[in-house]
């Protein structure tokens, strides 16, 4: 999934950073949405990803049941948590 397609999808901008903040809370509501009824595991791992860097991504043990993808959400918070640290 390309990010910027998907941010100018959800946001008219691929700068989130220049989106306001009634705009950006409609945008997780969308994105949230659309990670409760997407199917297909590459873009529903996206859609996480993406509400894990906006502070909205559910646990990864409540998100995802399948253990391969539990297990890739739980190692990506991490590596973005080790990231931010130093």
């Amino acid at each position: 999934m390309d990010l910027d397609a998907m941010l100018y999808d959800i946001f008219g901008t691929t700068d989130i950073d220049s989106v306001d903040p009634q705009a950006l809370a409609e945008g997780r509501g969308r994105i949230a949405v659309a990670f409760g009824t997407e199917s297909d595991p590459g873009r529903r791992f996206a859609l996480w990803v993406l509400l894990h860097g906006l502070g909205d991504a559910p646990d990864p043990e409540q998100a995802f049941a399948e253990p391969g993808e539990r297990a890739a959400a739980q190692a990506y918070a991490r590596a973005i948590a080790r990231a931010e640290e130093g």
